[in-house]
This record gives C-alpha cells, sequence and structure tokens, in this order.
C-alpha cells in the first residue's frame, strides 16, 4: 500500500499574516483619527457662522425699519423730495441726515469680541433711478474674532 500524504492542516495565523492585519488596522485607526481630530478641531465654525448671520442681519432689520432720513413723514408719506400732486402741500426737502443715514458708522456688535460696521450710500443710479439720492445702499459687515467676515447689503429707496 502506497503512503498517503495529507496536506497538514494550518490551526492559527503565521507571523507574516500577524503583521500585515496590524498594519491595516493601524492605517485605519490612523485616518479615523485624522477625521475625528479635524471635526474637533472645526467643530466652532458653525457657531460662528451663525452668529455673524444672527448678528449682521438683526442690524440690517434695524436699519431698514427706520424712516428714509430725519424729514420723512410717518407712513412715509409723501416721500420727502417727490413732487406733490396738484392740491397737495409740498414734501419736505430730504435732510441727508437722521433716519436711515443715521447708523452711517455704527460700529456695536451683540457678541464680544465681534465687530459690526454700518455704511450707507446713496444709490439710486445703481437702480436706474434718474435721482442718485432717491434710494440708499446700507452694507453691514461683521467680523468674528477669528477674522472670518460676513457681509449683507440692501436697498432703500424713498418711497
Amino acid at each position: 500500500m502506497p503512503i498517503r500524504l495529507e496536506p497538514i492542516r494550518q490551526r492559527g495565523v503565521t507571523l507574516i499574516e500577524l503583521i500585515v492585519f496590524i498594519t491595516v488596522i493601524a492605517l485605519a485607526l490612523g485616518a479615523l483619527l485624522g477625521v475625528y481630530r479635524y471635526s474637533v478641531i472645526n467643530s466652532v465654525d458653525p457657531l460662528v457662522r451663525v452668529r455673524l448671520l444672527e448678528s449682521t442681519q438683526s442690524r440690517l432689520d434695524v436699519v431698514l425699519a427706520q424712516p428714509y432720513d430725519a424729514n420723512t413723514p410717518p407712513g412715509g408719506v409723501p416721500a420727502c423730495d417727490s413732487q406733490a400732486p396738484p392740491g397737495r402741500p409740498t414734501p419736505p426737502v430730504c435732510a441727508d441726515a437722521g433716519g436711515v443715514s443715521s447708523f452711517d458708522g455704527d460700529t456695536d456688535a451683540p457678541y464680544p469680541g465681534y465687530n459690526r460696521t454700518v455704511a450707507v450710500e446713496f444709490a439710486g443710479s445703481e437702480l436706474g433711478l434718474t435721482n442718485n439720492r432717491w434710494a440708499k445702499r446700507i452694507t453691514v459687515t461683521t467680523t468674528a474674532p477669528s477674522g472670518e467676515s460676513l457681509t449683507l447689503s440692501a436697498y432703500r429707496t424713498n418711497f
């Protein structure tokens, strides 16, 4: 009878397999920890952006709620510097001060370390109006302590 040699069954892992396994786990763990580290470092960014938007939008809302200028009557009718219909009193002349313009250069901010500025400029020509003084562009910029900034602009017309 011939002798049959049966293959030896392996009952464990070889040293090479163990080293490959440890290397693969180490690379995966390193990549996972790198992503985790990045997310922890940048987790405050959404809070900063929300604060920037809240601060900027709140000031823009306050400025837009003001009358066009100091001589604008309650309700805004008739608009200053407008033409009066026949038989009506002449509207007041725009004062170019007060109202929306009083926020020009405003620098307060609701959060410590944040800086907010408001600039008001005549912008009627940007809107295609014949009189440049019939519209104002309000630009509010808020800067976070990290240097990141957000700017919102809106137009306010003399109506």
